[in-house]
């Protein structure tokens, strides 16, 4: 299995290039009605996913949790079911499916800031007395 960042930059660059792709098709038809989607897609499918990439990059024990492997998969659906229902939304066609998707979506810069908390940037989290060793001591 590929590390979580691999995957978390993986499928970014995917919606990355579904999103670009489907912005030429915007431009060539000279309709952008769908607009507010194809942002979405590349804010929440290209921006976001790089940032949980980088940052699960740069503190790997974050990585290894079980939690870390819920965010990816929360984070990607969130993009599948968010994206298809804001075109539905948009089109009329109801918005149940954009509410659900903003739902994941919350959910999982949710459970991210749970993960960063736990384990801080580059390393575990430190106890009193980590903080203790590594900060200089009173002369007596």
């Amino acid at each position: 299995m590929k590390t979580l960042p691999t995957l978390f930059f993986a499928t970014g660059g995917i919606f990355a290039l579904c999103g670009m792709i489907w912005g030429i098709q915007m431009s060539a038809s000279h309709d952008h009605t769908l607009a507010p989607a194809h942002a979405h897609l590349n804010l929440i499918g290209l921006v976001l996913m790089s940032i949980f990439g980088t940052f699960y990059a740069l503190s790997p024990q974050a990585g290894q949790s079980r939690l870390a492997k819920l965010h990816y998969g929360l984070a990607t659906l969130s993009v599948v079911v968010m994206v298809p229902g804001i075109v539905m939304a948009i089109t009329g066609r109801g918005e149940a499916l954009a509410a659900s998707g903003s739902i994941l979506a919350i959910t999982s810069i949710a459970l991210f800031i749970f993960v960063v908390l736990r384990h801080p940037v580059g390393g575990a989290a430190r106890s009193a007395d980590d903080e203790a060793a590594v900060l200089p001591q009173p002369a007596e």
